[in-house]
């Protein structure tokens, strides 16, 4: 009978930033009959990792770069009603603990979205560092996490004639961070 041995690894040392070509942030939400997706652009992210092998990911969007199919849905979702751009004009995340074993990772962290601070707990896969085309080392984060929007104050809906609600409040949060050394 065999033992399998998990081993936990760190991340590579350094100063990491994101490449803000290649990355990409989005949200998921079920609504009426079917996904309503959209993303967020320009996104700013930066790993530190220690050689203690501590690590911190931090990282920021303005809510004036949601993207979606139609701008007049663009211009909702920045209204008071949904992300309230003129009084919390940028979504920011920060972790408070990482943890790695082979390519999967954990980041538990903060983010905040209209001023309200939650808990929040990214899973997802790592790669190992890569020497790039230009010069530069790059690696990638693949993180995922599912939210209730109403916890962070999103509270807009619109009854269906049924009487149900025609946005749902689990929203699933993507995030293809490709980090390049600084």
């Amino acid at each position: 009978m065999s033992t399998a041995v998990q081993t936990t690894q760190s991340l590579p040392t350094g100063t990491w930033n994101v490449d803000p070509v290649h990355s990409h942030v989005g949200f998921a939400v079920e609504y009426v009959a079917g996904t309503f997706r959209g993303s967020f652009s320009p996104v700013g992210a930066k790993l530190e990792v220690g050689e203690d092998g501590g690590a911190v990911l931090s990282g920021s969007t303005p809510v004036s770069g949601v993207r979606v199919q139609d701008e007049n849905l663009s211009a909702h979702l920045q209204a008071p009603d949904f992300l309230d751009a003129e009084r919390a004009p940028e979504i920011t995340f920060r972790s408070r603990e990482i943890s790695r074993s082979g390519d999967q990772i954990t980041i538990d962290g903060d983010l905040t979205i209209r001023g309200v601070s939650q808990p929040v707990e990214l899973g997802g896969t790592v790669t190992e560092p890569a020497d790039d085309p230009y010069g530069g080392v790059r690696f990638q984060l693949a993180l995922e996490t599912t939210i209730d929007r109403t916890a962070f104050g999103l509270n807009w809906n619109n009854p269906l004639p049924n009487g149900q609600p025609s946005l749902a409040n689990d929203v699933r949060l993507t995030a293809e961070l490709y980090l390049v050394k600084a």
